[in-house]
């Protein structure tokens, strides 16, 4: 067992040497004297005389050391190193920006570079691969980012407003905040609507084969269609009805905005809410069932007091699993006039202006991890044992 404890980690290693290799040589930042005019690269080493990049790298190469010979306090140890390292890259920025923007030109923007994203992506897969080796709980590893947000919400309040990203929000935050809300509804609705759709039809799906067979080839077929084909294929019926039908006219209903984005993003939530529900319901214990029963239990109360109970938490990964789905899908349905978020990734695709792009991406990206924890914890809390 100790042997087992002792060989390498080539997770951990092989991750913070691509992150070492990365910071070191990748470009860290760019500077641009407007909005308009291409930024200029600067790698990490050519800022400050690279001696901060410096510093920042050797506690990198330390965990690639400690990584060889793994052990509980040092996995400890390089979990401290990465918070460490995670919090001080935004006051790294920060003095980043110090130094390359000229005081005497208001306009100047900075930009996050390859080096510090890259670095970001890999020292948060580093925090995961440490927090399972050390078998931390899903809710401390998220407090694991406590000081990464901390330091990023001091550098953005204080230092940062230069960066690039942080002016294209102020320049459309009453846009964003509309568009972030637009995002929200358009999920919730989905969302909802196929759980009850899901539910409804789970149901009918165990009374009878026939439903049961069918329902899932129509579900398959949906889920292979693209989101761009099923947008198209909407456009002229809703078109149709809006028009001949006066009170879907008055509603808003169209070949474009809400509802062909409402409706294809409830066709392609459907499939995992309804295989989830059905999984969880079929696979409760028949003996746990039986001694239900043989308590003296009608069928209703076996299925509300028992069967549904011990299905929740399954039922509650398919929820989880629909929810960052539609997420994602729906920055799609900004083509089609539909809003939220995905409007700023499609705006900063035709202008060519990344930034505008990452206004979109970030906060969808979020959303989804928010959702993905909230609702993995809640099903694990669920589960028998869970809230141990």
């Amino acid at each position: 067992m100790d042997e087992a404890r002792q060989s390498p980690n080539w997770v951990l290693a092989s991750l913070m040497l691509a992150a070492t290799v990365a910071w070191l040589t990748l470009d860290a930042v760019s500077v641009a004297p407007n909005r308009i005019v291409p930024g200029t690269p600067y790698a990490a080493l050519e800022v400050m005389g690279g001696w901060p990049a410096l510093l920042m790298a050797v506690p990198m190469l330390a965990v690639v050391v400690l990584a060889w010979r793994p052990h509980r306090k040092g996995l400890t140890l390089s979990l401290g190193v990465v918070m460490a390292l995670l919090a001080l890259l935004p006051l790294w920025l920060s003095a980043a920006t110090a130094v390359l923007v000229d005081p005497e030109m208001p306009q100047a923007r900075v930009g996050i570079g390859s080096a510090l994203w890259l670095l970001i992506f890999l020292l948060l897969l580093v925090l995961i691969e440490l927090r399972t080796r050390l078998g931390m709980s899903r809710a401390l590893g998220w407090m694991l980012l406590v000081p990464m947000l901390l330091g990023w919400w001091l550098a953005l309040s204080l230092w940062l407003e230069p960066l690039a990203l942080l002016r294209e929000y102020h320049a459309r935050s009453d846009q964003f905040a509309s568009a972030v809300r637009i995002h929200l509804v358009l999920v919730g609705a989905a969302v909802g609507a196929s759980l009850v759709m899901a539910s409804l039809l789970v149901l009918a799906m165990r009374r009878h084969t026939g439903v049961r067979r069918v329902g899932f080839g129509v579900l398959n077929f949906l889920q292979t269609i693209p989101s761009l084909a099923l947008f198209g294929l909407l456009l002229a019926p809703l078109a149709w009805l809006g028009s001949r039908v006066d009170w879907l006219g008055g509603l808003g209903v169209s070949g474009i905005g809400w509802a062909p984005a409402f409706l294809a993003l409830l066709g392609y939530s459907l499939l995992p809410m309804v295989r989830n529900i059905f999984v969880a319901l079929e696979e409760v214990d028949p003996a746990v069932i039986e001694s239900a029963r043989g308590m003296g239990m009608a069928r209703r109360q076996v299925f509300l007091q028992v069967r549904l109970p011990l299905a929740l938490p399954v039922v509650l990964e398919g929820i989880r699993i629909t929810t960052v789905q539609a997420i994602g899908l729906t920055a799609v349905a900004a083509l089609i006039g539909a809003g939220g978020l995905g409007t700023f990734i499609f705006q900063g695709l035709g202008q060519a202006a990344m930034d505008m792009v990452l206004l979109g991406a970030l906060p969808i990206i979020g959303l989804a991890l928010i959702a993905d924890a909230l609702l993995g914890a809640l099903s694990e809390r669920l589960r028998p044992g869970g809230a141990a």
